[in-house]
C-alpha cells in the first residue's frame, strides 16, 4: 500500500533527509544518457536499443539447485510447521467479521466506536473524524469491554491487541482479562487454576501483542476487559481473535460460505526457500513454456527471481508484446507474492489442459512474473507471521529504503521543460533520460531498484501492474503531484483515458472491489470513484515505479491494492485467489489493446530500431524495439499516427482501433533522406551518381535564393 502510518512517515522522512542532504535541487537536474546509466545499474553489458532495451544480451536461465546465500546478517526463515492447536483469526482485520458483530461497553465518540477496533486499522489524518484509529472507551474504569460475536460456537485460543493508531495521542491498554459467553448474560472469565488471568498487553500503540489462553474456551461471544492502560492515555485498542468454529446444530444462522477454488494450487505462505522450490516445480512441470531467471540481487544477496511464461521462452518474438507483474515491492504486503506463485501454477496447469484463454495468452504474449521485489523485507515480516508483523515491519528493504520512492524523479525535469515550452522539440516527452545526480556514488539507490531499472531497460515491456496490499483500489499515474507544495492534486498523464480504462478493467473484475456494499478498508471511500484513483490525487509520491516506467520506457504501469489485509492468514489465501483471479487474467489481455506494427526501411525491409511513434493530440510518444516492432496502447477510435526516425522521411497514416481486444496492425515503410543516402554511399567509398549530384546542386541553389535579399 502507498500509505504508511503518520508516525512512521515522520521517522522515514527524517532518515530520508539525512540520506539525501547532498542531492542537488530538483530545479537544477542534469540528465545523463541511458548508456552511462547502464554501466551504473548493472554489470551486464549489451548493445543499447530502443526504449532503454538492450539486444541481445538477456538473462540466463537460473539453476535453482544452487545453494542458498550465506550472510551473517540474514538467517533465512524455515518453513513453518502448522500448529494443530493454533486456530486462525476470526477476521477482524480481513473484514470477514462485520461491524454488526462488534460491540463495546461505551465509546468516546462515533469515530472511536467498536467498529474501529480492528487489528492494524489505519486512521484518518485528524483525530476527530468518523475514521479514527481504534476503539476507545467513553469511561476510564475496569468495567469497560470490547466484544466480538463469532456468530457460532467457537473454540477461542488467543487474543491479539494493539493501541490506537494516531500521531496526536498515545493510547493503549497495558493489561486485560478475557471473558466468554454463550448468551451475553452469563460470562466466564479465563482462569489459570482458581485465579483470573490478567494478560500483559501493549507497550506502544503499533506493536501487536499475542496472548494464548492457558486453556481454550468455548462460546459464541468473547470480551476483552481492560484492567490497566497507559497512564498518559486512555482505554483504546485494536484487536484480532483466534478461534476455531465448532459444529452447532442449533444455530439459526445460514452460513455464507466463501467460494472455494477448484484450482489445485499451493495455498500457503512461501518464504524464500519455498518460493524457489515452487518455481522450480512449475518449471519442471511445464518446461516448454516457462523459464526462471534472476534480474539481480537484494542488499543481503537474495536473488530476485522472475518467471517467464511464453511459447518460446528466452527470446523476444517480433510483434509479440511483453507484459510484467511485479509483487512484493513492500515486503510485508504479501498477497501479490502468493498470487504470482498461484498464477504460475494455474497457467501451467491450464495450458496442459488446453484452456483456450490461457493458450492464447501464452502463445501471443511474453509474460514475466516477479513475485518478490523486496525479498529481504519479506523475510523480516514472515518471521513474525501474518498477525504479528504489524503494519510496517518488512515494508522497507534491509537498508531502510522504501522502493516506491526510490526511482529517479523524471516528472520534475519534464514539467520544467514544459513550462519553458521546450517539449517535444528540445526536450523529449517520452524516454526521458535518468538525471545525472541519480548515478552518483553517494546517491541512496537500493540494489533492488537498480536491478528493476536494468530489467526495464533490457526488455521492451508494454504493460505492467505493481501489486501492493492494505487497501482495495487501483491507482494510476502520475503518482507525483505537479504542484510540489500540494499533498495531493489531480495530475493526469497525456494517456489518462487509457490509464483509467486499464484501472477500471482490474477494479470491475475484482470480486470485492466490484461489490458496492462492501465495507471500506480504513478511511478512504474509493467506491465513490469506481475503486480507481489518480495516484497524485490520493497522495503525492516522488520517485514511484509507475511514473518512472511511463516516462523512461514505453511501459504503462498501474498500482493495484489487492486487499485490506496486508498479510492475511493462510486460511484467507484461497479467497484472495478467487477475488483476484479474473482480474489478473483480464488485465494481461489488455496488452493487446491499441495498435502495433513494425517500422521498416523501405529499401531493405529491415526493422528500424528507436523509431518514434507519434499519435496526434497525445503528447507522449513511444519508440520501436531493437527489431523495429512497437506496441501503442490506445482506446477505441481513429488516430493519425506518424513514424519517424533519424535520417528517414516521416510517414503518417490513419489507424482505427476497434472495441475488440485485438490490436490494429499499423506497419510503416519509411524512406531514407537524401542526406542519409549520401552519408551511407560515401561511407562505402562510392561515387555520387550524376542525377544525385544535380539534385544536390538544385537544392543548394534553392537554399541560396531563399537566403538572398529580395530586390525592391
Amino acid at each position: 500500500m502507498h500509505r504508511i502510518p503518520p508516525l512512521l512517515v515522520l521517522l522515514a522522512t527524517a532518515s530520508w533527509l539525512s540520506n539525501t542532504s547532498a542531492a542537488p535541487h530538483a530545479g537544477t537536474v542534469r540528465t545523463a544518457p541511458t548508456q552511462k546509466i547502464q554501466t551504473k545499474v548493472n554489470s551486464t553489458t549489451a548493445t543499447p536499443g530502443a526504449n532503454g532495451t538492450t539486444k541481445p544480451a538477456g538473462y540466463a536461465a537460473e539453476d535453482l539447485e544452487e545453494p542458498l546465500p550465506r550472510d551473517r546478517r540474514l538467517r533465512l526463515s524455515d518453513e513453518k510447521t502448522p500448529d494443530k492447536k493454533e486456530c486462525p483469526p476470526l477476521g477482524l482485520e480481513s473484514l470477514r467479521v462485520s461491524d454488526y458483530q462488534l460491540r463495546a461497553s461505551s465509546i468516546k465518540r462515533y469515530g472511536l466506536g467498536s467498529h474501529r477496533g480492528r487489528l492494524n486499522i489505519q486512521s484518518g489524518i485528524y483525530d476527530d473524524d468518523f475514521y479514527d484509529g481504534g476503539w476507545c472507551a467513553g469511561e476510564e474504569n475496569k468495567n469497560q469491554w470490547f466484544e466480538v460475536d463469532a456468530r457460532r460456537l467457537t473454540r477461542f485460543t488467543g487474543v491479539i491487541i494493539q493501541g490506537k493508531n494516531s500521531i496526536w495521542t498515545d493510547d493503549w491498554v497495558t493489561s486485560y482479562k478475557v471473558q466468554v459467553s454463550n448468551d451475553t448474560h452469563t460470562w466466564k472469565t479465563c482462569k489459570n487454576g482458581t485465579e483470573d488471568v490478567i494478560f500483559n498487553a501493549n507497550k506502544d500503540p503499533e506493536t501487536p501483542v499475542l496472548n494464548h489462553l492457558p486453556t481454550p474456551m468455548v462460546g459464541r461471544y468473547i470480551r476483552i476487559n481492560p484492567q490497566t492502560w497507559f497512564e498518559n492515555g486512555t482505554i483504546c485498542l485494536r484487536a484480532e481473535i483466534l478461534g476455531c468454529p465448532l459444529p452447532d446444530p442449533n444455530t439459526v444462522f445460514l452460513w455464507e460460505h466463501e467460494p472455494q477454488p477448484t484450482d489445485k494450487l499451493d495455498f500457503k505462505h512461501h518464504n524464500y526457500k519455498e518460493m524457489r522450490k515452487l518455481m522450480k516445480a512449475v518449471n519442471e512441470e511445464c518446461p516448454n513454456i516457462t523459464r526462471i531467471y534472476s534480474i539481480g540481487k537484494s542488499y543481503l544477496g537474495l536473488k530476485m527471481y522472475a518467471m517467464e511464461i511464453s511459447d518460446n521462452p528466452g527470446q523476444h518474438e517480433l510483434g509479440e508484446p511483453e507484459f510484467r507483474y511485479v509483487a512484493g515491492m513492500h515486503g510485508n504486503e504479501v498477497v501479490g507474492r502468493e498470487l504470482m506463485l498461484n498464477l504460475m501454477q494455474y497457467m501451467c496447469q491450464e495450458y496442459k489442459k488446453g484452456n483456450p484463454r490461457v493458450l492464447r495468452l501464452v502463445t501471443e504474449t511474453r509474460i514475466h512474473l516477479l513475485p518478490s521485489m523486496n525479498p529481504d523485507g519479506y523475510e523480516q515480516a514472515y518471521k513474525l507471521g501474518s498477525e504479528l508483523s504489524g503494519w510496517g515491519i518488512g515494508r522497507w528493504t534491509y537498508q531502510g529504503i522504501d522502493l516506491n520512492h526510490n526511482f529517479a524523479d523524471l516528472n520534475t525535469p519534464l514539467w520544467e521543460a514544459e513550462d519553458k515550452e521546450e517539449v517535444p522539440e528540445r526536450f523529449p516527452n517520452h524516454y526521458i533520460p535518468i538525471p545525472e545526480y541519480y548515478t552518483l556514488a553517494n546517491e541512496t539507490v537500493a540494489p533492488e531498484t537498480r536491478a528493476v531499472i536494468d530489467w526495464m531497460q533490457k526488455i521492451p515491456f508494454v504493460l505492467s501492474a505493481n501489486l501492493h496490499g492494505g487497501e482495495l483500489v487501483v491507482s494510476y499515474p502520475f503518482d507525483m503531484a505537479r504542484s510540489y507544495w500540494m499533498a495531493k492534486e489531480l495530475t493526469p498523464t497525456p494517456d489518462d483515458s487509457m490509464f483509467r480504462w486499464l484501472s477500471t478493467v482490474y477494479a470491475t473484475s475484482h470480486r470485492i472491489m466490484a461489490d458496492d456494499n462492501r465495507r471500506i478498508c480504513h478511511y478512504d471511500n474509493f467506491m465513490r470513484h469506481g475503486n480507481i484513483i489518480n495516484g497524485a490525487n490520493w497522495h503525492t509520491v516522488s520517485g514511484s515505479m509507475n511514473d518512472f516506467s511511463y516516462l523512461h520506457t514505453n511501459c504503462f504501469e498501474v498500482t493495484v491494492e489487492l486487499s485490506c489485509d496486508k498479510f492475511p492468514h493462510e486460511v484467507e489465501l484461497p479467497t484472495e485467489w478467487e477475488n483476484n483471479k479474473e482480474s489478473l487474467l483480464i488485465f494481461m489481455e489488455q496488452v493487446h489493446r491499441g495498435i502495433k506494427g513494425v517500422v521498416r526501411d523501405k529499401d531493405t525491409g529491415e526493422g528500424i530500431a528507436e523509431a518514434t511513434i507519434v499519435v496526434d493530440y497525445l503528447n507522449h510518444d513511444i519508440r520501436t524495439a531493437p527489431d523495429g516492432d512497437y506496441w501503442r496502447l490506445l482506446n477505441p477510435g481513429e488516430y493519425e499516427v506518424t513514424a519517424k526516425a533519424e535520417g528517414y522521411h516521416p510517414s503518417t497514416k490513419s489507424c482505427r482501433v476497434s472495441y475488440e481486444d485485438r490490436p490494429t496492425i499499423c506497419d510503416f515503410y519509411i524512406s531514407k533522406t537524401p542526406k542519409r543516402r549520401l552519408k551511407e554511399l560515401l561511407a562505402k567509398g562510392g561515387k555520387l551518381p550524376k542525377e544525385l549530384m544535380l539534385r544536390l546542386r538544385q537544392l543548394r541553389l534553392r537554399k541560396l535564393k531563399s537566403l538572398s535579399p529580395k530586390r525592391v
